[in-house]
């Protein structure tokens, strides 16, 4: 498979998706995975601050308003943030699997712009797992939850160890997030792609 990346359609041998039976509740919000991540810390100033709820099965709901810092042309969000958030959203899918994945690949669609100050309403889920592979799709809707589509993505993730992070991480920041005194935050911080 050499100078490409893996396909995105389950292979035949994949299965459903199992929701872990301790995985948060429907409805329940999921909240930062880690405070200075961008997609969803509460410390990044110029973040997503994207608010992530689990859904029915393996599934989750999930909102962000594009903010001035987000816009790419004038007035509107730039399209990495879009991706960013397809991404923030996908990856939230791993705490139902309670799973530790990266994103392996990510497959965005672009339909319609979407400006400065809208709400983008977000709605992912599992389709397959194959192994260490877990495949995923999502939307964004603007107008609400049943709106138009905006974006949407197809997601190979990939299930890693935590030893992933700390060899790739930047030592400064995992080891501040290995000597968070509050427990679920230090493992929390490794639960999802950052």
């Amino acid at each position: 498979m050499s100078g490409s990346s893996a396909p995105l359609q389950p292979p035949p041998d994949a299965v459903d998706p199992v929701r872990h039976p301790d995985a948060p509740a429907p409805g329940e919000l999921l909240g930062s995975h880690y405070a200075e991540c961008f997609g969803c810390g509460g410390e990044q100033p110029h973040g997503l601050h994207l608010q992530a709820r689990a859904g029915e099965g393996v599934g989750i709901t999930a909102e962000f308003t594009v903010q001035p810092a987000h816009q790419g042309a004038p007035g509107l969000a730039h399209g990495g943030v879009l991706a960013t958030a397809l991404d923030e959203a996908l990856g939230s899918l791993n705490w139902l699997l309670r799973t530790i994945a990266v994103t392996g690949r990510l497959e965005t669609d672009y339909v319609r712009p979407v400006p400065v100050g809208t709400t983008l309403h977000l709605e992912a889920e599992v389709t397959a797992v194959a192994g260490r592979k877990i495949y995923s799709r999502a939307t964004g809707r603007v107008g609400g939850p049943d709106g138009p589509v905006a974006v949407r993505a197809e997601a190979l993730f990939i299930e890693v160890k935590v030893d992933h992070f700390v060899d790739h991480g930047r030592e400064q920041e995992i080891q501040a997030a290995m000597n968070d005194p509050d427990q679920v935050r230090r493992v929390r911080a490794f639960e999802v792609n950052p």
